[in-house]
């Protein structure tokens, strides 16, 4: 048995980050958190506040708040007032999206002093970079990963899960043969079994941005592995909700 089927929650960022997530569905994210306990939990900004107060109670889960979200391609200005207002908020980590257009222009110093304004913002909080690689030729996957070292962020993110494309093995791997150790690596979008999970993580993953649907698939999948029983679903976590 894999040993890693015992904590695999604590490698998951939950996430309620598509543009039609209700209140509902942060609650049945809410109920998710208590039964599993993923390592963190989030919603887009005019979420996060309520999410922060719906956690209040499970010190173990953190909160996240997203940046520049789903594109890119907000003004460093914008993207440093969000990460301060995530900070008053009392979010635990920042995940933000690199500005794509001018890593696609060679424009790498952009790239890099946009991803350290955020990072200064964040005061120690943990900041993800999102390289969205859907879009990126495997030069520019590692141009990214590289630029987000230097600058100073602490895990290198995939993508949004906005993107068609989703997440592969292949680009963990390339990410991790451009960084190394020098950061952590978060795989997101598209990423909806167990099996995948594990590839990803034996290619240098640490952590995973999943959705509700998928993540209690995988759950599931787990515990079917682990001969655990319960009782909780998609459906009990609607009814759990208030």
């Amino acid at each position: 048995m894999d040993a890693r089927l015992q904590t695999i929650a604590r490698v998951v960022d939950i996430s309620g980050v598509r543009t039609d997530v209700s209140r509902q569905e942060i609650d049945r994210i809410v109920a998710a958190c208590r039964e599993y306990h993923f390592v963190c939990a989030f919603a887009m900004p005019c979420f996060t506040p309520y999410l922060k107060q719906r956690l209040a109670d499970l010190p173990d889960v953190k909160v996240g708040g997203v940046i520049g979200f789903p594109s890119g391609a907000d003004s460093t200005a914008i993207k440093v007032l969000t990460a301060k207002e995530h900070l008053r908020t009392g979010c635990d980590e920042m995940d933000m999206v690199i500005n794509v257009g001018a890593l696609k222009s060679g424009m790498d110093q952009t790239v890099e002093d946009d991803i350290r304004a955020v990072v200064e913002a964040a005061d120690g909080k943990p900041v993800k970079t999102i390289l969205e690689v859907a879009y990126l030729t495997d030069d520019e996957i590692r141009r990214g990963a590289e630029i987000a070292v230097r600058a100073g962020a602490s895990y290198v993110k995939t993508g949004t899960g906005w993107a068609s494309k989703p997440a592969t093995v292949h680009t963990i791997r390339l990410i991790k043969s451009a960084i190394g150790d020098s950061a952590l690596i978060k795989a997101a979008g598209g990423v909806r079994s167990l099996d995948t999970m594990l590839e990803m993580m034996d290619a240098g993953c640490a952590r995973f941005g999943i959705g509700l649907r998928s993540i209690l698939s995988i759950m599931n999948e787990v515990d079917a592995r682990l001969n655990i029983h319960r009782s909780f679903s998609l459906e009990t976590a609607q009814t759990d909700c208030y």
